[in-house]
């Protein structure tokens, strides 16, 4: 697991160039994140209407940041298959993107990319 999770993280700042994508990113990973932890408490209260809005805004913000992919110039490495692709999308939104915002690769990369409308960079 840990050389999964340095790969991610080595392969990160290719795919998190675009100031948009950062910004989005800022927002909508503490919302899933949020929104998984909430899912999981309305599921241990028995709150269906908790569990199925948790899920909902979590897709929701999981969502947008794929749209926030879009508007970089590299695209991230395609999913192998639905292991791969909840592996992934788990371990970013708990792990790789706080350790990105907390190593101050967020800030840099945000600083290094060019206007809000740029695909990806200067």
């Amino acid at each position: 697991m840990t050389s999964f999770l340095a790969d991610q993280f080595g392969d990160y700042p290719r795919v998190h160039g675009n100031r948009t994508n950062l910004m989005i990113h800022a927002v909508a990973v503490p919302l899933f994140d949020l929104a998984v932890v909430g899912t999981l408490a309305s599921v241990a209260a028995r709150s269906w209407v908790g569990a199925v809005t948790g899920v909902a805004v979590a897709a929701i913000a999981f969502g947008a940041e794929g749209r926030g992919h879009g508007l970089e110039r590299e695209r991230p490495i395609p999913f192998s298959g639905p292991v791969n692709a909840l592996t992934r999308i788990f371990a970013e939104q708990f792990i790789t993107f706080p350790r990105f915002v907390l190593s101050g690769g967020w800030g840099r990369a945000y600083r290094a990319a060019g206007g809000l409308s740029d695909r990806g960079g200067p």
